[in-house]
């Protein structure tokens, strides 16, 4: 469940929602959305005539789409963010190197945000695009978060948005999850065998500043069939592990 803000401004917040339907339903009409949203069609349709207007939304024929303006947004908050610039050469090479899909998330409102994304000869194809933000406790990377946030954050992460499952491998248990937390912690790596995407394994590890507090994760992911046996064990996190080491290194005395 979404935070409640203690003075929301409830025509923000009908923007807002209209532009996550666009999205949400790939584009759509004035009834489409009105019926989507439980309001009135003259309301959907005054608020997309202004979103038009100010250039968030585009219109084909009688659809609506969310522009291309809102990009800019988010392509001005990744660069001011520090460990983007320093992590994506090493999530770059990463790759290259494995040949398969290379990641780099924060957490930001309690969810896993993917700030980039490189991929590399053999990658597969997933629905996920730098932006996505995912439940962080269904994601290698997620858990590597979550892993080293304080029990405090954790404990308000669960109860905002709760363990909803996305595949039947999803840890949806909070005492199985703080054992898995603790593993992660242990062993310094995170593992996903399918528990965001079904066939999908992913090899994740956090990146903590010098005062060990959590900066993100990396990871490298791919299908099973490829990752598997000591590449899944051995590997593939010794890969991870060096790419970290050297961020780290770079965020310490940068």
């Amino acid at each position: 469940m979404t935070k409640r803000a203690k003075h929301a401004v409830k025509s923000v917040e009908t923007g807002f929602n209209i532009l996550d339907a666009l999205k949400e339903l790939d584009g759509a009409g004035v009834s489409e959305l009105a019926t989507y949203l439980d309001i009135p069609k003259s309301t959907v349709h005054n608020y997309l005539s202004t979103l038009v207007q100010e250039e968030y939304v585009v219109k084909d024929g009688s659809t609506y789409y969310v522009g291309i303006r809102p990009l800019e947004y988010g392509a001005y908050a990744r660069s001011q963010l520090e460990i983007y610039g320093i992590a994506k050469p090493e999530v770059d090479d990463l790759a290259a190197t494995t040949g398969e899909l290379a990641n780099l998330m924060i957490e930001e409102h309690g969810r896993g945000a993917y700030l980039h994304r490189a991929r590399g000869k053999k990658a597969v194809q997933v629905e996920a695009h730098v932006g996505t933000r995912v439940p962080l406790h269904g994601t290698g990377l997620g858990k590597a978060i979550l892993a080293h946030l304080s029990e405090e954050r954790v404990e308000e992460i669960i109860e905002r948005h709760g363990l909803v499952g996305s595949t039947s491998n999803t840890i949806t248990d909070r005492e199985t999850l703080d054992k898995e937390l603790a593993e992660i912690r242990e062993r310094g790596v995170a593992f996903d065998d399918g528990e965001r995407i079904t066939g999908l394994r992913c090899v994740a590890a956090p990146i903590l500043s010098n005062k060990n507090r959590v900066l993100g994760a990396i990871s490298v992911s791919g299908p099973s069939n490829r990752i598997q046996d000591e590449r899944f064990t051995d590997e593939l996190p010794s890969r991870v592990l060096e790419a970290v080491n050297v961020i780290e290194l770079n965020v310490t005395y940068s």
